[in-house]
């Protein structure tokens, strides 16, 4: 009796292990690129947590574009180290952002382009076990990266954040965040250009600004 115990007891181990090696491996991703707000949506999850939506996330007016006027030299520098975005026109820094990088997922490093933006998104993944999930309606201003070696399909992006304000730290799942009001003036600064509250992808006569991610993200 004893005996079919332990056996029940190692087979019980080796079933839990095995799940939680499932969970820890998968990756859930869902990006819907529909532009269309989701006025039914009330609330968001993070982290296994539930978060509001705040109302203004739904009503914000696009801000005008007050960076740079030219689309010569557009460049988008990411200091991972630092944690925070670059602006650049030429030799010029327009802006600077404190950003939130990967903490529970890892931003790539290298020398991206823009490939699309959206100006609203629904993004999800992470796992339920590992209390990692999110489900988030309604994600704004979205400026999606990919290059050679990181597909569009894996959808890293430069976007708004309305499920924490810990800008300066890592709190994303890999996509870099930042705070609504500086990811807005980034969409629209950033090339391919759009229309206001539009949405759009690059194309060979019309690039996305180039975007280089460096650095190492602290460990938190």
């Amino acid at each position: 009796m004893k005996q079919k115990l332990l056996c029940l007891f190692s087979l019980l181990i080796i079933l839990v292990s095995l799940f939680l090696i499932f969970e820890t491996t998968k990756k859930i991703t869902y990006i819907s690129l529909d532009d269309n707000f989701d006025y039914t949506a009330t609330s968001a999850i993070f982290n296994n947590s539930p978060v509001p939506i705040p109302a203004q996330v739904a009503f914000e007016t696009p801000i005008k574009r007050v960076l740079g006027e030219s689309s010569e030299g557009k460049r988008i520098y990411v200091d991972l180290t630092n944690q925070r975005l670059y602006a650049y026109e030429g030799n010029t820094i327009i802006h600077s952002f404190l950003i939130s990088s990967g903490k529970w997922g890892q931003t790539p490093t290298g020398t991206f382009r823009i490939w699309g933006k959206n100006r609203y998104s629904k993004m999800s993944g992470g796992s339920v076990a590992l209390h990692t999930y999110y489900y988030l309606p309604n994600v704004p201003y979205i400026m999606w990266f990919a290059n050679d070696l990181v597909s569009p399909a894996k959808g890293f992006s430069l976007h708004g954040t309305y499920w924490h304000d810990n800008f300066g730290h890592p709190m994303s799942h890999g996509c870099v965040n930042m705070k609504t009001s500086e990811a807005a003036l980034i969409y629209q600064w950033a090339d391919p250009q759009t229309t206001e509250n539009g949405s759009t992808r690059a194309t060979k006569e019309s690039p996305g600004t180039l975007i280089v991610i460096y650095g190492q993200t602290p460990r938190i």
